[in-house]
């Protein structure tokens, strides 16, 4: 039974990730229970859950956001960390699994949904993260380890390592599972421990030949179990837990494990394993090259949580913290331990405890303080922004307090970017996806009471002229007093695409005088800051050529007036077009769905540049094409849709193209 963490001296901490829909929050509040910490097993279906317990969760049925509990189990202290599976809400999966011990990737019995983990296990790997699978909902009829394991196996750069077989019945349904180290068998019950049974006969030979494969493979790092194996030693029980712990705590190995999480089986058999192969927290800050004295505390999730104020959720890397101690330019205004939604404060917090510090103003997700400052820390950075709002408080006096919201909700997720576009004056929200952006939608009025109005961006649009033309324009005006007067004479003809705004003069014997030259380019400039159909032009050349003017009545004022005129008159012989931008677009996906994305990139008006293996992502490729950016605004929505929610794609900007047609009639009837 769980008892007061405050005693622990030491906590451990794993996390639970995932693809959404894996079962990772049934997962979560199964070990929750079977370790003590909770007195009965919540269901999603009855919304009494530890996880998934914010309302957009509730209204969603998914996880919006990570949930955190701390608990003792056979008084051992640790913390749970149950992450969000959309691929929208990677940054906060990512921030928890950087300081975790121990990693728990979730998935389903399902061959093809494999490569739905793969970006997971990409990271991990990247950071030598110690990480095992646990298959879950292996009670499905169709459920099969070995093809999952071998679809597994080619997303994984690691060696993946099967722990245990499975019994069936005679309907060929899964009933428990064999363990390979210590060749025992054990019997599901739903919702009760598993029995101890004898190994069945008829399961001799799969389980010898499967422990021998699991042997083998960690006889690949160790020369010692190598001759063994060779002179037909068996090797003792003991020294092949020391070499899994050895190699899971190295990121050489990844274990498999599987089970039912809706009817708790394989639940204690997990738990088991995380109690005695979890590396320690002071393992955990060795492989992270932390300082090795003194107190030491990382924000991995900043949370405005209403009246409580800012909470920073920490890991302790090195205790004992206090309540009251200096944390960089910071006092630590409460220590509080997490059931999910319910926090207990505590005097102080020991080394490797997660929880929730008040009051910690200056930190931001990713810090490493100690009482002295901020240390270099290697966080994980957000990924690009592929998917944008435009967006205004329905209320105008609410548009300083929905600019406050926007900077606290980007600081609890990084990957969410609020930005004022000063040539459309629209507030720009970006991040990962429509969900997440209903997500802070949604919080917005939920937590702030700010009712708000959305739109797709404006798009940047510009116009250029197709024909050369020679204008002269003349600006004279008289009202008494001093007048207006100034005459120009102006040769303008389009530029190559790309090479911007010229202005040139070949004005001789001072006819316009040389102060007022200038004042005749700001005026040009000033009417191609909007063309005649309402959008910025580029790729002009202006060479005055020759003009007039009056002593008493020209101005800079009157000769930037003449400049623009002779611009407007000039426009008609120009021959005006509008043109759009096009974006030079990299598309990842595994290679089994390129010819998918070769679709999506033709039939969204984009030209194919080719395609490569993507460098690191085995099995993965890169699509390269020009698609103009109004066809971008939603291309992340189907790219998930086509390639099992792992697609992703980085752009930027590659030029100008004539925008004619439909497309040119959508675009002026924005302006």
């Amino acid at each position: 039974m769980a008892r007061n963490p405050e005693s622990t001296p030491s906590s451990r901490c794993a996390a639970l990730v995932g693809p959404q829909g894996s079962g990772k929050t049934t997962l979560f509040e199964d070990l929750l229970f079977a370790a003590g910490a909770i007195p009965r097993r919540g269901t999603a279906r009855e919304g009494n859950t530890v996880g998934d317990n914010a309302p957009e969760a509730r209204a969603r049925a998914m996880s919006t956001e990570s949930t955190l509990a701390s608990f003792t189990y056979l008084d051992e202290g640790w913390s749970l960390i149950d992450c969000p599976g959309s691929v929208e809400l990677a940054q906060e999966a990512q921030a928890a699994m950087v300081v975790a011990d121990i990693v728990v990737v979730v998935t389903e019995p399902s061959p093809e949904r494999a490569v739905s983990v793969s970006a997971i296990l990409k990271f991990l790997d990247d950071r030598a993260i110690p990480h095992l699978l646990y298959i879950n909902k292996m009670d499905q009829p169709e459920a099969s380890v070995r093809a999952t394991f071998h679809a597994l196996q080619a997303v994984s750069a690691r060696p993946l390592v099967l722990r245990e077989i499975p019994m069936r019945d005679a309907g060929g349904k899964i009933t428990g599972h064999v363990d390979l180290v210590s060749e025992r068998a054990w019997k599901w019950n739903p919702h009760k421990p598993s029995d101890l049974i004898a190994l069945p006969d008829g399961l001799r030979g799969d389980e010898a030949a499967a422990r021998g494969t699991l042997l083998e493979t960690l006889a690949d790092f160790d020369d010692g179990l190598m001759a063994e194996l060779l002179e037909d030693v068996v090797p003792p029980t003991g020294e092949v837990y020391d070499n899994l712990v050895r190699d899971l705590a190295a990121d050489l190995i990844v274990p498999v494990f599987f089970g039912s999480a809706e009817n708790e089986n394989g639940i204690i058999r997990l738990l088991k394993v995380l109690r005695h192969e979890a590396p320690a927290p002071e393992a955990t800050a060795a492989r992270l090259g932390l300082p090795a004295d003194g107190p030491l505390v990382q924000v991995f999730r900043t949370q405005w949580a209403g009246q409580s104020g800012k909470l920073s959720h920490a890991r302790v890397w090195r205790g004992p913290l206090r309540d009251g101690a200096t944390l960089g330019r910071d006092r630590v205004g409460g220590i509080h331990a997490l059931m999910g939604r319910r926090s207990t404060a505590r005097p102080q917090a020991q080394t490797g405890e997660v929880v929730a510090l008040s009051r910690l103003a200056e930190a931001r997700t990713g810090d490493l303080l100690t009482s002295a400052g901020k240390l270099a820390a290697d966080w994980p950075a957000p990924p690009p922004a592929v998917y944008a709002l435009a967006i205004r408080a329905e209320r105008q006096a609410d548009e300083v307090k929905l600019a406050s919201a926007l900077q606290r909700i980007a600081e609890e997720d990084p990957s969410v970017i609020a930005a004022h576009n000063a040539e459309t004056g629209e507030m720009i929200l970006s991040g990962q996806g429509e969900t997440q952006l209903q997500l802070v939608l949604a919080r917005l009025k939920s937590d702030y009471g700010l009712a708000v109005a959305r739109a797709q961006p404006a798009l940047p649009y510009r116009e250029t002229i197709t024909k050369p033309a020679t204008i002269h324009a003349r600006h004279k005006k008289q009202s008494g007093g001093h007048g207006e007067f100034a005459d120009v004479h102006l040769d303008i003809r389009p530029q190559p695409r790309g090479a911007g705004f010229a202005f040139d003069d070949r004005i001789t014997g001072g006819v316009v005088p040389k102060q007022y030259i200038p004042a005749v380019q700001k005026g040009v400039e000033g009417f191609l800051a909007k063309g005649p159909l309402g959008y910025p032009m580029v790729d002009v050349a202006v060479t005055l050529t020759d003009g007039s003017f009056h002593p008493v009545d020209s101005s800079d004022m009157a000769f930037q007036k003449a400049g623009a005129k002779a611009l407007a008159e000039a426009m008609p012989a120009c021959g005006p077009v509008l043109l759009e931008p096009v974006l030079q677009v990299a598309l990842a996906v595994p290679s089994e769905f390129t010819p998918r994305v070769q679709r999506i990139v033709t039939g969204r008006r984009g030209q194919l540049l080719g395609f490569d293996a993507r460098a690191g992502w085995p099995g993965w490729d890169e699509v390269q094409a020009l698609i103009p950016q109004a066809e971008t605004q939603d291309l992340i929505t189907e790219l998930r849709a086509a390639s099992l929610g792992v697609g992703s794609y980085t752009a930027g900007f590659a030029h100008l193209q004539d925008c004619t047609g439909r497309e040119a009639e959508k675009a002026l009837a924005r302006v």
